[in-house]
């Protein structure tokens, strides 16, 4: 063997054995579910909801605004949802961005009649806790543990998200 056709064989040895190593990384890193962060939030009625006292039950968090398409158009399964899992324990806080104006928030409340918890992000404190979430929709699926099982950034392909929410309720 020479010594250029040893370094072709070396080449993709290495190559492929640094494949493996991003691969395991990035499967320990998805692998291992962040908790969710110790958070309360203020519904529009003012009630406070601690993400403690939502421990062992599964939970959605849902950022998103009166201004956002996306999260007007998936809000009827997002209640759909809710409604077709809330009698299996789910519990469902929608969180309007700092940027929504609260009385569009709650007349989009009533007019609609969500029937879960919808909460102010006024400050923005909550989006900043929950990785700096900018984007919506964003929202989070959450297991009884207090992890976070599931992220979806836009809106969430919902017989995916049901498969979910169907599994860890029954756990």
């Amino acid at each position: 063997m020479t010594a250029s056709s040893s370094r072709t064989w070396v080449k993709p040895a290495v190559i492929g054995a640094a494949v493996l190593a991003i691969a395991g990384i990035g499967f320990a890193a998805f692998s291992q579910q962040q908790q969710a962060p110790d958070v309360t939030f203020i519904s529009i009625d003012g009630q406070k909801i601690s993400s403690h006292d939502l421990r062992g039950k599964v939970v959605m968090i849902n950022f998103w605004a009166t201004s956002c398409a996306t999260c007007v158009k998936e809000m009827p399964q997002m209640v759909e949802t809710y409604n077709k899992f809330k009698q299996d324990g789910l519990e469902f806080v929608a969180v309007a961005m700092s940027y929504d104006p609260p009385n569009y928030v709650l007349n989009y409340t009533e007019t609609r009649k969500l029937p879960f918890k919808v909460a102010l992000d006024s400050g923005g404190d909550l989006a900043k806790q929950f990785g700096d979430v900018n984007m919506t929709p964003t929202t989070f699926v959450i297991g009884k543990d207090g992890k976070i099982l599931k992220r979806y950034l836009g809106e969430p392909d919902f017989a995916a998200l049901h498969a979910l929410l169907q599994k860890s309720l029954k756990s």
